[in-house]
């Protein structure tokens, strides 16, 4: 406010132009005066710079209630107000206040003081039809809607501004009540309101949404009831004054939309799971139907490139009507639909600029004209506005929505597409994280599946069966992984292990470890030092990364993993296990009861410097082995505790088959989408029946080397392997000299038929053999050369008191 101005009517009283020369101020709706009348200087003594800015309260007695009688006022209530001149004596005045907007539309009230009683008349009063005609010609030109009922409510008076917004004039509105003027469920709302006023004497305010007319707009007001007192104290008549707050209220709902669509919008990473969220949120909300398209290499993770002109092809992600069923859709979520060029999603996916349309509009008309079938639910519909919002992430358009109106008369505004465009973009933003997680999901999932076993590999010592489940989380794939590995004499391994975390760092070491896992299962090293070399391994590589000079790769946790490494031998029908950090594996005997199996768990993978320890026990044949990953007994239904006890419960139940018991365990134990990967091994142990193995001790002498052949032959000749006769005895020739030559007695000859035809020789020393190449005139060093010309494969196998020397032969099983 300009404290300076020459002219006191420019600071609220230009309104009102015939109140200058009466005793009048303007106060706003903090009690601040912001008009100051020659009359109202005249009656107190103040001039305009004094009063203005200041509260109006200040004005009155100097008494305690000063607050409390101008509160009285501006409610309404009448009759003698102590005042206060500005030489300090006292006086009183009839005060009257009336309601009225400035010129931005805030309120503010017109304070009228009429029969003053002063002990010293200092100035000339203006005559009472002066201020009596000042003071009906106020309240006739209130802007405001402000309307006097009386006890039996029916109207007495209305102002300008209820003239207005009802559309009567006053003289028709005198003696109607509201049930006459306005429709039922707001008169219901008022009705009530005036006559708890009338009850109690008490001031009410409340809000009431409808149209105040026909052919009006839906409006919101705040309504304010006051009661009206005679001299008496008496309430006889109410006064009303309605404020139109419908912009604040749909100001209000924009916000709290926006702020669902924050909250809601996003709570997944699938791409139409999202944009179904965003049509659920602004459906009933800000248009009747609304359909969103997305283009098609989203829905595989691939990023969009520059939009091409011509007509487009998008693929409807998401749709969502106030009707039920959604019958104004033309295509199903999940079809492609097509847009010719010209048509308005064209050219919102081409530019990537929303637009407004009415049905009558030219771009909608053609758009009809090109397609029937949508040009028939347009007319069937009633749809009558239009917006159509690309959907826009780092500069890209993603796809576009069209928000359509058919039950609502009110057609779409600027503020409605501005709110439209806010909302896509923020649904934009999380469609485009979808996309990007479905990228890092698929190529980490094709990384982890080529990086896991492809098929089996055939071996007898058991019947396997597997399952893998990948995490549905936005924490991407895990690490975990499983594998089966054939060993010498016959024997099989069992492997499952974690990496710790999820995304593509995890799947990448888990293919390092599963290759390390095989690499050191090749070379047969007993399960605890095959783990410490395997700690030994990660610890290596949690260096290299932590000496990575690459700022884009972080490393956000340390490089550590759990693992279950159990071998099986089908001769003696012995399992050996070390664990490091992981469940422990679950037996199942032939009789159905499962156990858990009492490990010495060792720590994670990685953590560095602590011994591993195996555990040896014996299974009968038919038993199962069941190994697992976290994944499958920790979910946030239950603890591993608890799962771990509901595995054991479902182990215990017979099912046909392995795969029959897999896919119990997972349906039994899992929720639908699970958190964690899951990996399931579980193998039926086979045995080795006595006639299939043979077993010689051999003196340490070279004479014994032709009778080693000997046995060999007479034992193929009764297995019906007459065919590797020649084959074996070369073989067992030479790995039989070895080890007398070399080695260190015992010395003991082992054959095992299997798959394949197996020749172990055994010794009590460590040291082990390998192949050198030969010189021409060298009498020796071509044994070994000749055993991996004539098997399959063959190796070393280290075991305490020793070693073993074995080759396998490949035989044409008759069994098969």
């Amino acid at each position: 406010m300009d404290m300076e101005s020459a002219d006191p009517l420019g600071n609220g009283l230009e309104q009102f132009p015939d109140q200058v020369t009466s005793a009048t101020a303007v106060v706003d709706a903090r009690g601040i005066v912001t008009g100051w009348s020659p009359g109202a200087q005249r009656l107190l003594g103040y001039p305009y710079e004094d009063v203005a800015g200041r509260s109006a309260a200040r004005l009155l007695g100097a008494d305690a209630d000063a607050t409390v009688h101008f509160s009285a006022v501006l409610e309404g209530r009448s009759g003698p107000t102590p005042l206060r001149h500005q030489d300090g004596h006292p006086m009183e005045a009839e005060l009257r206040a009336y309601a009225s907007l400035d010129r931005e539309g805030n309120a503010q009230w017109l304070i009228v003081a009429t029969a003053p009683q002063q002990p010293r008349r200092r100035h000339r009063e203006p005559p009472p039809h002066e201020e009596e005609a000042t003071t009906e010609e106020a309240f006739a030109q209130s802007h405001l809607p402000v309307m006097i009922y009386d006890a039996e409510l029916r109207a007495l008076r209305g102002s300008a501004g209820a003239a207005r917004e009802l559309g009567l004039p006053e003289e028709q509105m005198r003696g109607r009540r509201v049930t006459d003027i306005l429709p039922p469920h707001i008169c219901t709302t008022v009705e009530g309101g005036m006559r708890r006023v009338l009850e109690t004497g008490e001031p009410e305010r409340f809000h009431v949404h409808g149209r105040p007319r026909r052919g009006a707009r839906d409006r919101h007001w705040a309504v304010s009831v006051s009661p009206l007192r005679n001299r008496a104290g008496q309430v006889r008549h109410v006064q009303l004054i309605a404020l139109d707050v419908t912009e604040q209220h749909r100001a209000r709902e924009r916000l709290a939309l926006l702020n669902d669509v924050s909250a809601q919008v996003g709570s997944t990473l699938d791409v139409m799971r999202t944009a179904q969220e965003m049509a659920d949120v602004a459906v009933g909300r800000l248009a009747d139907f609304i359909s969103v398209d997305l283009l098609d290499g989203l829905f595989r993770g691939v990023e969009p490139g520059p939009s091409a002109t011509g007509s487009v092809a998008l693929r409807r992600a998401a749709q969502r009507s106030v009707l039920p069923g959604i019958p104004e859709s033309v295509v199903q979520p999940g079809a492609v639909d097509h847009y010719p060029e010209s048509t308005p999603p064209a050219r919102c996916l081409h530019t990537g600029r929303s637009s407004l349309h009415r049905t009558l509009d030219e771009a909608i008309e053609s758009w009809q004209v090109a397609d029937p079938e949508r040009a028939r639910k347009v007319r069937d519909f009633g749809m009558h506005s239009i917006m159509v919002i690309p959907l826009r992430a780092r500069g890209i358009t993603l796809g576009v929505a069209v928000l359509v109106r058919h039950r609502r008369r009110d057609s779409f505004d600027e503020d409605d597409l501005l709110l439209a465009e806010e909302i896509a973009a923020r649904a934009a933003v999380a469609v485009d994280n979808a996309r990007r997680f479905t990228r890092e999901r698929t190529t980490a999932l094709a990384l982890q599946r080529s990086l896991l076993p492809q098929r089996l590999p055939v071996q007898e010592a058991a019947e396997v069966a597997y399952r893998y489940l990948p995490a549905r989380t936005r924490a991407g794939l895990g690490g975990d992984w499983f594998d089966v590995i054939p060993l010498s004499g016959a024997r099989v391994a069992l492997v499952v292990g974690d990496v710790v975390g999820h995304g593509l760092r995890a799947s990448a070491t888990m293919g390092r470890l599963r290759t390390a896992v095989r690499t050191l299962a090749d070379v047969d090293l007993p399960p605890e030092e095959l783990f410490v070399h395997l700690d030994d391994l990660i610890t290596h590589l949690g260096a290299e990364e932590d000496t990575a000079t690459d700022p884009e790769i972080e490393v956000v946790t340390d490089l550590v993993a759990t693992c279950l490494y159990l071998v099986y031998d089908p001769v003696s029908r012995r399992c050996t296990a070390v664990g490091a950090g992981h469940p422990p594996p679950a037996v199942v005997t032939p009789d159905g009861k499962a156990e858990f199996i009492d490990l010495s768990v060792g720590p994670p993978l990685g953590v560095g410097g602590l011994p591993f320890e195996a555990v040896e026990w014996e299974v009968p044949r038919g038993s199962l082995l069941v190994l697992y990953t976290d994944g499958l007994v920790e979910v946030p239904e239950h603890d591993l505790t608890r799962g771990m006890a509901l595995l054991r419960r479902r182990l215990e139940r017979p099912a046909d088959s392995l795969d029959a018991t897999c896919d119990d365990l997972v349906q039994a134990l899992l929720p639908a989408q699970p958190r964690d990967d899951v990996a399931l091994l579980i193998a039926r142990t086979r045995a080795l029946d006595a006639g299939q193995v043979a077993t010689w001790d051999l003196p340490s002498d070279p004479a014994a080397v032709a009778d080693a052949r000997d046995k060999v032959a007479r034992r193929l000749a009764d297995w019906g392997l007459d065919e590797v006769v020649f084959t074996a005895e070369l073989v067992v020739s030479e790995l039989v000299t070895n080890a007398i030559r070399y080695g260190t007695p015992p010395v003991q000859l082992r054959l095992i038929r299997d798959t394949a035809l197996i020749c172990e020789v055994s010794d009590s020393s460590s040291t082990a053999p390998h192949m050198r190449r030969a010189r021409m005139f060298d009498e020796g060093g071509r044994g070994l050369l000749l055993v991996a010309q004539f098997a399959q494969r063959w190796g070393t196998r280290h075991r305490a008191g020793g070693k073993s020397i074995w080759a396998e032969i490949g035989v044409q099983d008759e069994r098969s």
